[in-house]
């Protein structure tokens, strides 16, 4: 019987706004792929091919993109979870599915093939994928003793170690009786019920040496592109006029034309369809959408712009990403700078970030917006305009 994998994929993520208004977490595009589109296609490289998709927030859109895993190589199967009350509850509604051993792991991290290939090292065994870190332990920390995790508990507690969990497990059968006997009582945190079940089973820590990424919070998404690009593979085509400059690793998709004049510094990902300079420069680590247009004279770094986004003339972006649909006229400045960033009336220092622009915003002539402010989706800032603070969804701003 071959192993089954079980994709978190029904949440919403908050954390992740104004980037997860009409889209789910697992969907956002990091080098013009979704981040779920690793996850399957790195589970189907170490030949798991039977995977269940757990949905929920927004599910039309991951259903639509995925269907039922041909193209991909799979065979997927979809599990609605009506209400988004935690990942312990996620599994536990996709239980019935699982009869053996299985995979279970989030779909809004970008893992790698070489990641999936770390877990299932553990051969016959059951193991839980872990790296070294200081971040946040978003799936909690795993205590060690004789090559067994012995504890699973929070960074805070005194004694914790910097050992984090990714979220990414295989597991028996048997643990589903834990993580039903958990939700019935209404804990929904599938880490307790894995806790619960350790003296049931031997789970071993797994350090990753593949790639593993999580997006938390809006601006992490730079990083998780910054990662997907440097990985990903070259592919060119379209239309380059004379005189365009290329260096490094450059993807260009179909019916898109690079105008004369332009520089292009790899790694950079530009999608099908789209209209860039003439006198454009694009800088690494920077992903562009399908169907967007880059007026001349503009200069962007690092930065995520998604498709049916239209940049004018003399822009300058650094360390920005912006939403589906932004329409920016001309002369914007979006410069950045280590900045506190107000994310949902808390303050994070965040290091060299520019802005961060939800979708279908229009952004007039001579703008000029501050480092590390957040723009709401839907959102005008009228020409002449500066921004010094977030701009709530559908604001207008003068």
């Amino acid at each position: 019987m071959s192993l089954k994998a079980v994709i978190l994929a029904a949440g919403e993520g908050k954390r992740l706004r104004p980037f997860t208004y009409s889209e789910p977490k697992v969907m956002i595009p990091v080098a013009n792929r979704s981040l779920m589109d690793y996850v399957v296609r790195s589970l189907v490289s170490n030949q798991i091919r039977d995977i269940i998709i757990v949905v929920g927030y927004r599910k039309e859109r991951i259903m639509s993109y995925f269907g039922d895993g041909d193209d991909f190589g799979a065979n997927i199967t979809y599990v609605n979870q009506d209400k988004q009350l935690g990942n312990g509850h996620a599994l536990y509604v996709a239980r019935e599915h699982i009869d053996d051993d299985f995979l279970v792991l989030p779909g809004d991290s970008l893992v790698d093939a070489k990641a999936i290939s770390d877990l299932l090292s553990v051969g016959a065994g059951h193991g839980a994928l872990v790296i070294e870190s200081d971040m946040q332990a978003k799936y909690g920390v795993a205590l060690l003793e004789r090559n067994r995790i012995s504890d699973i508990v929070d960074k805070e507690i005194e004694g914790a170690t910097n050992i984090v969990l990714t979220g990414a497990y295989k597991l028996p059968a048997s643990a589903l009786g834990a993580v039903a006997k958990f939700v019935e009582e209404g804990n929904y945190v599938l880490s307790s019920a894995i806790r619960a079940h350790l003296p049931e089973m031997q789970l071993q820590p797994v350090f990753c040496q593949g790639l593993w990424i999580d997006a938390v919070y809006p601006w992490d998404l730079l990083e998780v592109n910054h990662a997907a690009l440097a990985d990903s593979l070259v592919k060119t085509s379209g239309k380059l006029e004379n005189g365009v400059l290329i260096q490094g690793k450059v993807s260009i998709g179909e019916g898109t034309t690079i105008r004369s004049g332009t520089a292009l510094y790899g790694p950079i990902a530009i999608g099908s369809g789209c209209d860039i300079g003439p006198n454009v420069s694009i800088f690494s680590s920077t992903s562009i959408g399908d169907n967007v247009t880059v007026e001349p004279f503009t200069f962007i770094k690092n930065s995520m712009i998604m498709s049916d986004c239209s940049i004018g003339p003399h822009s300058y972006l650094s360390q920005s990403v912006l939403g589906y649909g932004v329409q920016v006229r001309s002369h914007l400045m979006a410069s950045s700078a280590d900045s506190y960033v107000n994310l949902e009336d808390e303050f994070y220092r965040v290091s060299n970030i520019g802005t961060l622009v939800g979708e279908d915003c229009q952004i007039g002539n001579g703008v000029t917006i501050e480092p590390g402010m957040i723009i709401g989706p839907k959102s005008r800032i009228s020409s002449g305009g500066k921004v010094t603070k977030n701009i709530p969804t559908g604001a207008i701003h003068s």
